[in-house]
């Protein structure tokens, strides 16, 4: 018969390729989607328990709360402010350092030093929490000290430098400059990644139409880095706020809103005001606490959502261009 064909030992090897290639397509898409199946369900059940452990403390009488006078959220309110405080000023003094540390490494620095630097700044991220709290109590507090009644004294008009000055350094700036360093090499190394993955042929395309080497980063790596940007500072943030022994040991808390940052009363946060309070606590104030820890979970879930919203808005935005 002229129109039939011999399969081929050729054939019969690609055929098995062709099956093993498939079963490991499924196999590969199943694990991803038990890992993505196990987030979410991880997600809930920490939802699920914080809402069933903070009902007894958000239904009970304020008088059992510790004393409280009025209700628990305004047992919280001075908490919830404290950690997004803390959090903001270390990020809008750790993000343009990160950006700088990164844009050196990336665009200026020579090979030689940069990979050096880049596993520098890496090494960082592994230093302990109770180290950095240590160096914050110890060195950095009484070294601010001076600083601070400078401050209070030549700009203490200004809201954020309002006297008295702490005597001991352990303020809400203290802090913040703590969690600064602490995350600084989270968002340096996403930065930096960011930066390097920017199109070189944008890059060439700014440098033949005569630009700087600052105005090539200012037209194409920064534009192209946005969504990059965003991302870090928001997971820097989200450490910030979840930081616990650093801000436990370093900050000298009181119950109150203040928009002072170097006096000696400052607001504490949920998570160093948890830590230090979960030993002592029975009953319904470990409701009161773990309540808390729900806020911050709400405020962490918030913060991320923006910060997706951001990310997606600017990704939709240069797809239009």
């Amino acid at each position: 018969m002229t129109g039939a064909t011999t399969p081929t030992v050729s054939d019969a090897a690609s055929g098995r390729s062709g099956i093993q290639a498939r079963l490991g397509d499924v196999i590969f898409r199943r694990l991803a989607l038990g890992a993505g199946v196990t987030i979410l369900v991880a997600l809930a059940a920490v939802a699920i328990f914080l809402v069933a452990q903070s009902l007894p403390a958000l239904l009970a009488d304020p008088a059992d709360l510790r004393g409280e006078p009025e209700s628990f959220w305004h047992y919280v309110a001075p908490l919830a402010f404290g950690t997004v405080w803390a959090a903001a000023i270390a990020l809008v003094i750790a993000i343009p350092i990160a950006i700088g540390i990164a844009l050196f490494i990336s665009h200026y620095a020579p090979r030689r030093l940069a990979q050096p630097l880049g596993y520098i700044i890496d090494l960082l991220a592994a230093v302990p929490s109770v180290v950095y709290g240590l160096w914050g109590i110890t060195v950095l507090a009484p070294a601010a000290v001076p600083f601070y009644q400078w401050l209070t004294e030549n700009v203490g008009w200004f809201p954020l430098f309002a006297p008295p000055a702490s005597g001991t350094g352990r303020t809400v700036l203290t802090v913040a400059i703590v969690l600064a360093v602490m995350v600084l090499p989270i968002i340096t190394a996403l930065c930096r990644e960011v930066f390097v993955q920017t199109p070189v042929l944008h890059e060439e395309a700014a440098y033949a139409l005569g630009a700087t080497r600052w105005e090539m980063i200012r037209m194409t790596v920064f534009p192209y880095a946005r969504s990059g940007i965003v991302s870090a500072s928001m997971l820097g943030l989200g450490r910030a706020l979840g930081e616990t022994m650093a801000v436990a040991m370093v900050l000298s808390p009181s119950a109150i809103i203040s928009l002072a940052i170097l006096t000696p009363e400052n607001p504490s946060t949920i998570a160093a005001n948890i830590a230090l309070n979960f030993p002592e606590s029975a009953g319904l104030q470990v409701n009161a606490l773990i309540a808390t820890g729900l806020i911050l979970f709400v405020i962490t879930l918030v913060v991320n959502s923006i910060a997706r919203a951001v990310v997606n808005r600017h990704e939709r935005s240069l797809e239009s261009r």
